[in-house]
């Protein structure tokens, strides 16, 4: 029994959810091409520094009044102007106070433009990358740098930069401020500075390819955990709870080392620099005692001055660590977003690609060779015509390259030998868009949106008006069964269309391809998993459709080609077969074969019965 637990957990936990590996990232690249986004909002930016500037100077100003209030009034017993200075001092933190919201205001409203960019970009991109790319990434890691990397990316813009900026300009225009006052007491105020170098520099270097990890674990996390829910009807239908769950908490817990190595690196440095910035108060008020001691001309009014500036560089000190390890997460967010932005798509248009105009329907493959990126031959010397209007079957077993073939038709794949003409327009010679706005799909595992019955049919043409949807559902056989929905057209289909059945979400997909109104037609298995009643439902709905187009019609039940114009037999890539049922039968080949053992022992009469797939 804990055999058969460690071969499901390993089942559940493959290689596309092991343990991620971080790709080699440089955070400052990064963090340059997260600053063109920026770049945009300059005059805005151009605000923000000058209120980060003036909140800095402001903070920098009290406690020179407060050294001032003490030398020249407290000590001088003068009422009158320590109530004036006093005044002075409030309103300028005050000031300090108001300019400090005004930019961090400015910089959150500045931050979210730029994640509404940034998530757009993502968002169309993911959209123009090819089939290719989709079929190889999971789609929870998809969301994971949707989401979360976003979101850390937004953490950095929104509160690090404006962190940065502030405690920067305040460490600047303190070391300013006090060279000014004595240089003596500024120097022993730096004394930790070559230490706090030390530190910083060892974190940079350490703590990216762990924030890599991390990410990229939670990423793979993220699949594991969307993948699983998904598919939970299967894992309660075979009993296999507890094995997700052991593979998710296996997953987990290399997140959670993942995140430890990272985060315990990094924890450690905001006490730490505000442990080093402190020494600097130790070495002022040293300096400043022996100072004063020894006739160096400095009063305790300066001494205090300098002590609470000494403060004020611990305390930005500090949080420029902080700053620091925040920053290292989210350019870790940022790299992995960047690495989807880079990739590009395995099919693009020609430089000198056409639009295809309105087809009749004549395709041809001529000598065609494909294989999948890295992989063995799929198909081998594909040769066949289908002549505008035909139906064209296409049999054979699974796995042999029936839908590779009409993937490649709708180019999601560029073929590496031959050629797929269309009208006699090779389709890597036209646009993608004008070839698959002349296609038409209809598939055995129908997608239908989380939207109302109306909108999904809408997909196939969005300008469609009321009336051109009711007319698609009706020649679809769907008007029927929606008007007897809840809400009708406006019902609401839940996730994976669960409240409908197998046979209903076929009728809504072959009204959206209706609709569409395509010059060839692509079914896919398209009533392979439905009872003989609904199947002759579907079947009257596709010859309405087909009527007059280009088919293509892939099929395990060889009675829904058996009309067919030319079908072809597919075998281990190649057309081993090809002419019509009768013809083929005639041939007593491979198609022959098969038709007899589907239909063998089978009267008249059998029409009434089920045709179970052999």
């Amino acid at each position: 029994m804990t055999d058969q637990k460690h071969a499901s957990e390993k089942a559940l936990s493959g290689p596309r959810f092991g343990q991620a590996r971080p790709e080699n990232t440089d955070p400052f690249t990064t963090l340059s091409r997260l600053m063109r986004y920026l770049r945009e909002h300059h005059i805005s930016l151009i605000v923000v520094i000058a209120l980060v500037i003036v909140s800095t100077a402001l903070s920098l100003i009290g406690p020179w009044l407060q050294g001032v209030a003490i030398d020249e009034f407290i000590t001088n017993r003068d009422l009158d102007g320590l109530v004036v200075i006093s005044l002075i001092l409030a309103l300028t933190y005050v000031g300090m106070m108001l300019s400090f919201a005004g930019f961090a205001r400015m910089m959150a409203a500045i931050a979210q433009r730029v994640m509404y960019g940034l998530r757009r970009d993502l968002f169309e991109h993911m959209q123009e990358l090819s089939l290719e790319f989709h079929d190889g990434q999971p789609t929870g890691d998809l969301m994971s740098r949707l989401t979360n990397d976003v979101d850390a990316v937004d953490q950095l813009l929104s509160q690090n930069i404006t962190s940065f900026l502030r405690n920067v300009f305040s460490i600047v225009g303190l070391v300013g401020f006090m060279m000014v006052l004595d240089w003596r007491l500024t120097l022993a105020a730096l004394v930790p500075v070559p230490l706090i170098y030390l530190v910083m520099r060892y974190i940079g270097r350490q703590a990216p390819p762990l924030f890599g990890a991390y990410q990229q674990n939670v990423g793979a996390l993220n699949a594991m955990a969307e993948e699983t829910l998904a598919g939970q009807r299967v894992a309660i239908a075979f009993d296999r709870q507890a094995e997700s769950t052991d593979a998710f908490v296996r997953i987990n817990r290399e997140v959670r080392a993942a995140g430890i190595n990272a985060y315990s690196l990094t924890s450690v440095l905001m006490p730490v620099m505000f442990g080093i910035g402190n020494l600097g108060i130790a070495t002022v008020a040293g300096a400043g005692a022996w100072l004063a001691l020894t006739g160096g001309g400095v009063t305790v009014g300066l001494i205090a001055t300098f002590i609470s500036y000494s403060r004020q560089v611990a305390r930005p000190l500090s949080q420029l660590g902080n700053t620091y390890t925040s920053a290292l997460s989210a350019l870790a967010g940022a790299e992995r977003i960047f690495q989807i932005l880079d990739r590009r798509p395995s099919v693009t248009n020609a430089v000198d690609a056409i639009g295809l105009p309105e087809i009749d329907g004549h395709v041809e493959f001529a000598g065609v060779d494909f294989a999948y990126r890295n992989g063995p031959p799929i198909l081998k010397n594909v040769c066949f015509e289908a002549q505008p209007g035909d139906t064209i079957g296409l049999v054979g077993p699974t796995g042999a390259g029936k839908t590779t073939i009409i993937s490649i038709l709708a180019r999601f794949y560029d073929i590496q030998q031959g050629s797929v003409e269309v009208d006699e327009h090779d389709v890597r010679s036209v646009t993608k868009d004008s070839l698959r706005e002349q296609l038409g799909v209809v598939l055995q595992d129908t997608f239908l949106f989380s939207e109302s019955v109306r909108d999904n049919i809408r997909y196939g043409r969005l300008d469609a008006s009321d009336e051109d949807i009711v007319t698609a559902a009706e020649l679809a056989n769907a008007h029927r069964f929606i008007r007897t929905l809840p809400e009708g057209y406006e019902t609401i289909l839940s996730e994976g269309a669960s409240n409908l059945s197998l046979g209903q979400r076929q009728l809504i997909a072959i009204a959206r391809a209706a609709l569409a109104s395509p010059r060839i037609l692509i079914l896919d298995e398209a009533t392979s998993s439905v009872d003989t009643r609904t199947e002759a439902a579907i079947q009257q709905a596709l010859l309405r459709l087909m009527d007059g187009r280009t088919s293509f019609v892939i099929a395990h039940r060889l009675s829904t080609v058996r009309e067919a114009d030319q079908i072809l037999v597919i075998e281990a890539g190649e057309v081993v077969e090809a002419g019509t049922h009768d013809e083929l039968v005639d041939q007593d080949g491979t198609y022959a074969r098969l038709y007899t053992s589907q239909f063998k022992g089978q009267t008249v009469v059998a029409s009434q019965t089920p045709v179970q797939d052999q």
